[in-house]
């Protein structure tokens, strides 16, 4: 017998009594402080509990999630664990109105530029970026250009994609130094990597290996206009939430970006977008759990209905949904400091060290100096000392840096919100101090 959409969604409320999740939605909404005032950088820097003694510049790893996020997974969880039955089916097979993955779709669409219906929830850049190109309908003969600045987990994705479907990969680079890249050498240099063959090029926003921010608007309108077939993927993951473009807006077909970084949202947790056309090119990797007629596919015995679509993408199964739901605190959290402000914030605090470190011959700052190319990354190296040396002897003087874990390595400090300038100013006379 047919499941009809009524029936499916809203077998959860003849649960013995168990009120509607319109009134779950009213008492969690009851239980959720309203987020502090966020007109000044001290009191968005007081929203994180980070250890005091450190200058923490290695925060675009993986947040350390800030008061409205602890209080959003908090709030999610302690109603979870009175009745986790009741919870989960409630937000998940209600009637659409009160179904919390669409709800976080809403306001994750708001800030992104995007249709509710057009976003995949998923657990990282990595997992997006795999069931974007495992779904693409790639055949023997075709290729996918990537650039030689990606993430392993960029590239990886596209090996075991072309690899199954019997297609090809090549890398091109950009730049052979990013501090010396411009818009048109950029621009050049990708148009003329692609090739006869060439039917998807996969780029990176922002580079976690040398801080270069891609001109991806003026990359793909260029690629575009020669080329108009080719797809584009790009791991937005460093760009949103520290940078000003609305992320749909710089003309790529498929993104995908982990939320954990610079929007601060719940560790595990991510975002997949493309457009309804972009998605009804694509095959599902994982089973779903948030489109109904897979399952009505599934239980009438005979092929699914109608073109794919991001609710076909998402992975389904049982998840940390403490963790997913609150993602929206986090959005909300960004959208009330303002989108232009954090990306202002950022790049000052950036510029600031850049310019400090630039003033050392011995130091070598591979990051563009222009804030049009660059972000929330500076990439540097010292002369006779290994990356991974620089970073111990900052942690030695309590500041927290990182290495880019790439062939090529460099030391890196990220000025964050969570940053102060003269913490940013403390961190570059350490450096300067290594160098001599």
């Amino acid at each position: 017998m047919a499941v009809t959409r009524r029936q499916f969604l809203a077998a959860p409320v003849a649960l013995g009594g168990v009120a509607a999740s319109g009134a779950l939605l009213s008492a969690l909404a009851a239980e959720t402080a309203p987020l502090p005032d966020l007109t000044n950088w001290a009191n968005v820097r007081a929203q994180f509990a980070l250890d005091p003694e450190l200058l923490h510049f290695a925060s675009f790893f993986i947040a350390s999630h800030p008061t409205p996020v602890r209080n959003a997974i908090e709030t999610w969880r302690r109603t979870m664990d009175r009745n986790p039955f009741r919870v989960i089916e409630q937000g998940m097979f209600e009637e659409e109105s009160h179904n919390i993955p669409l709800q976080v779709q809403q306001v994750v669409a708001g800030y992104i530029g995007a249709r509710r219906d057009d976003i995949a929830l998923v657990r990282a850049t990595t997992e997006g970026l795999a069931l974007i190109y495992h779904g693409l309908p790639l055949k023997a003969g075709d290729e996918v250009l990537a650039t030689t600045h990606d993430h392993y987990s960029h590239h990886e994705a596209i090996r075991f994609a072309t690899e199954r479907a019997g297609a090809t990969t090549r890398r091109v680079a950009l730049y052979d130094e990013a501090s010396e890249a411009t818009v048109d050498s950029l621009v050049q240099r990708l148009l003329a990597g692609i090739g006869p063959k060439t039917r998807v090029v996969g780029m990176t926003w922002v580079h976690s290996s040398t801080g270069m921010r891609l001109p991806v608007r003026e990359l793909t309108q260029a690629l575009k206009a020669r080329h108009p077939d080719i797809l584009v993927v790009l791991d937005g993951v460093h760009g949103i939430g520290a940078a000003e473009p609305v992320l749909t807006s710089l003309g790529a077909d498929y993104i995908a970006a982990g939320t954990h970084k610079w929007i601060f949202a719940p560790r595990g947790t991510g975002i997949a977008w493309s457009t309804a056309d972009g998605w009804a090119r694509l095959r599902p990797t994982v089973p779903n759990f948030t489109d109904l007629e897979s399952y009505n596919a599934w239980a009438e015995n005979r092929p699914i209905k109608g073109p794919t679509t991001a609710s076909r993408i998402a992975p389904g199964g049982f998840h940390a949904f403490e963790h997913q739901w609150a993602m929206s605190a986090a959005f909300q959290m960004h959208e009330a400091m303002g989108r232009a402000r954090v990306a202002a914030r950022i790049s000052e605090l950036n510029e600031r060290l850049k310019a400090q470190l630039a003033e050392n011959k011995k130091i070598k700052v591979h990051t563009p100096r222009s804030a049009a190319l660059s972000a929330g990354l500076v990439a540097f190296e010292i002369d006779g000392l290994k990356p991974e040396e620089i970073v111990k002897r900052l942690g030695e003087r309590k500041i927290v840096a990182s290495t880019s874990p790439y062939a090529i390595s460099y030391a890196r400090l990220a000025p964050s919100l969570v940053n102060t300038p003269d913490e940013v100013d403390r961190a570059a006379r350490a450096v300067l101090a290594l160098a001599g």
